[in-house]
């Protein structure tokens, strides 16, 4: 898959699934560079990992400490080939949030991954790299509730597809992966540390009858990133169990919910 000795930055790389594309990255013969804020994971990971894996402590809403990344990315490795924006904020009080909130949820998900491709944009296209921005299905449909991820995760879509009509001339692929429910940090939480008690709440709205693993999401990044999706930009990958393909029906016909309602 041509990506031996190639320099990946992942964002959000101590969580869940951000840990599960850095093993995959990693295993793939990668150098990566793991950022994330979470200090005691971060280095967690990357003892585990071994050498081919850097932590970095980021805050990635401050351009200087983006810029201060770049830079020691580049003087360490002398490339940048692939980016990886999956640093997230879950936080969403919906029709309540204040401005603050919405500026930070929407600095975090949105603009700060946005800031780092233009950041990198210069390396990438030195040996056409590769950017893929963590979209989810909840950027696709309504939610009561909430508004500030699901607004954040549309623009990502969006975003991809500009940032890779600008950056086609340059030889810089980018694409977005949208993940379904996931087993990760946030679902966890919601489900109490319980994985079948997850897949079963998962299986009626995901075809495939579970919640998705992190590394089901982590191999389709490492695709987007390798040669074997050399002709592949501007799109959206669900990797989300056939969940996007429903709709309120979840897939039954008519006939099936009224036969199953109506007496015999």
């Amino acid at each position: 898959m041509s990506t031996q000795d190639k320099v990946a930055i992942v964002t959000g790389a101590a969580a869940v699934l951000g840990s599960a594309i850095v093993r995959a990255f990693v295993q793939a013969g990668m150098q990566v560079v793991a950022v994330d804020i979470d200090i005691a994971r971060g280095e967690a990971l990357a003892a585990e990992l071994g050498p081919r894996c850097r932590f970095a402590a980021c805050d990635i809403a401050s351009d200087a400490a983006l810029d201060a990344l770049v830079a020691e990315a580049l003087q360490d490795a002398g490339r940048i080939d692939f980016v990886v924006n999956n640093a997230v904020v879950y936080g969403d009080a919906g029709m309540s949030a204040t401005r603050g909130e919405w500026l930070h949820a929407l600095d975090v998900n949105l603009v700060s991954g946005a800031m780092l491709v233009q950041k990198t944009a210069d390396a990438l296209a030195v040996h056409g790299g590769a950017v893929v921005n963590m979209g989810s299905v909840g950027g696709k449909f309504g939610a009561a509730g909430r508004a500030l991820y699901p607004a954040a995760k549309a623009a990502i879509l969006q975003l991809t597809r500009n940032q890779a009509a600008s950056l086609a001339p340059r030889g810089v692929r980018v694409n977005s992966v949208s993940p379904g429910w996931t087993w990760s940090d946030a679902l966890s939480r919601m489900a109490g540390n319980d994985r079948a008690l997850a897949d079963r709440i998962a299986a009626p709205m995901h075809p495939l009858g579970r919640a998705g693993d992190a590394d089901d999401v982590a191999r389709v990044v490492l695709f987007l990133c390798s040669d074997a999706a050399r002709f592949v930009t501007g799109a959206d990958i669900p990797v989300d169990g056939g969940f996007s393909m429903l709709g309120p029906d979840q897939g039954r016909s008519a006939r099936d919910w009224f036969g199953a309602a109506l007496p015999e």
